[in-house]
């Protein structure tokens, strides 16, 4: 009878216990799971004094002295979600204090330790999925500098959070994650004709021109011809034309596989080009504008010798002059227009963080019996950073009576790739060109 009751009081004790720890459990918080976001591939210089020596290192590391700096850190995340920022830091010599702002919340924090370690920041609310910036600024350094950051560190116990951010820097990806997705519009060529001109018309918005920005607006299978934005004072028309022998290095093009100059129109400047693969290159300094709409022509045909020409001309909407940008003879080509197409993209990687937008419209080709066909389909793609979702600040489709594009600025509305879109027909645009009067023809 004892050993009943005491085998009795053990059982209710083991569920007494269990209940307890269950309890317990329940009223445990999520573990948090963290992130490092490395500033090398997902952090900007958005402002500083003039001749700073601040910059975002590559590979894994920045130098921050100039109280006049403001360095921008960028995630992503899927969904609202509660986090706690923190930096992995160091500070040579000295103490600093340092003010971190995200959205309306701001903290202030003193650092110091000549070792890499991490400092709390605080906690931030994010109300809606989309990008969270962190903007870091300086107040005050007794040593050389404010410190050395390597990442922000995102912490969160929301479930199923999925941040998106460069992550390392495989394939050199914290270069071209700071460059920021591309994206490009394919445009539905008519099929079974032989294809010789492409011809289209581009528009930079107002504000939408940011230094290192390319807006292609003729792309062929074996170069490209379009408008970019060198400096705050000099912009280019720029048309290249690859080389078939596939090197990053035009040096080591044979002579007998090198693009050659035909012709080229007044104060254009031609010579070669690499790192993208190699080829002959032609720009022209051009004050373009935004606002103002441009036409695109290109024509590509075989030369009955086992080679392809090229030629390029631009012209403003509203004016008959065509200006010839150069002519290039491609060795071992047989072909006519292919692979008609147009992309935006950013070729300076310290302007990741600016946003770029370019309407594109009135696409035709016109073939090899003279007939124009209007192109009103276009599919939407984006490069590897697009796809690998290391930046995720894209978009593109139609827009009133033609096609737009953008990239940068950390926007939140994505558009899915490989959407096939259709613009309005518009008839009443087809090109009137006088062939006969086009220059280096």
């Amino acid at each position: 009878m004892l050993i009943d009751s005491f085998r009795r009081l053990l059982r209710q004790s083991a569920h007494l216990a269990g209940l307890l720890a269950g309890l317990l459990s329940f009223a445990e918080p999520a573990s948090a799971a963290s992130w490092p976001v490395p500033l090398a591939g997902n952090a900007f210089l958005t402002s500083s004094s003039g001749g700073t020596a601040d910059a975002i290192g590559r590979p894994d590391r920045m130098r921050w002295q100039d109280p006049a700096s403001v360095v921008s850190i960028f995630f992503r995340v899927d969904r609202p979600a509660s986090l706690d920022l923190a930096l992995r830091l160091q500070v040579p010599e000295g103490e600093s204090v340092i003010e971190a702002r995200a959205g309306n919340d701001v903290f202030e924090t003193m650092v110091t330790g000549a070792q890499v370690h991490e400092v709390p920041l605080g906690k931030v609310e994010v109300k809606v999925a989309g990008y969270v910036r962190v903007d870091l600024k300086g107040i005050r350094h007794t040593g050389p500098v404010f410190a050395v950051v390597s990442d922000l560190v995102v912490s969160s116990s929301t479930g199923n959070l999925a941040p998106d951010f460069v992550k390392n820097n495989e394939g050199n990806m914290f270069y071209w994650g700071r460059r920021g997705p591309s994206v490009h519009l394919s445009y539905q060529m008519p099929r079974g004709l032989d294809v010789e001109y492409g011809y289209s018309e581009l528009t930079v918005p107002e504000g939408g021109d940011a230094i290192g920005s390319y807006y292609m607006a003729n792309g062929f299978g074996e170069g490209y011809f379009g408008i970019q934005v060198k400096s705050p004072t000099e912009r280019w028309v720029l048309f290249s034309v690859w080389s078939p022998h596939a090197t990053d290095n035009p040096a080591d093009i044979p002579e007998a596989e090198r693009v050659v100059l035909l012709a080229k129109g007044e104060g254009v400047k031609t010579g070669e080009f690499g790192n993208e693969g190699s080829g002959g290159q032609s720009f022209l300094v051009y004050p373009w504008k935004t606002g103002t709409t441009y036409r695109f022509l290109n024509s590509v045909k075989p030369d009955g010798q086992g080679n392809s020409v090229y030629a390029a001309w631009i012209a403003e909407a509203g004016s008959g002059a065509w200006k010839l940008i150069a002519r290039f003879k491609r060795p071992k080509t047989d072909r006519h227009l292919t692979g008609f197409h147009s992309f935006l993209e950013n070729f300076m990687d310290r302007n990741g963080y600016l946003g770029r937008r370019s309407l594109h419209g009135n696409q035709w080709v016109r073939d090899t019996a003279g007939v124009w066909h209007e192109i009103t389909a276009a599919r939407f793609t984006g490069d590897g950073t697009a796809r690998g979702r290391h930046r995720l600040d894209y978009a593109g489709g139609a827009e009133g009576q033609g096609f737009f594009l953008k990239n940068g600025g950390f926007f939140n509305e994505t558009v899915a790739l490989d959407g096939l879109f259709q613009r309005p027909s518009t008839p009443g645009q087809k090109p009137d060109i006088d062939f006969t009067r086009l220059e280096g023809l």
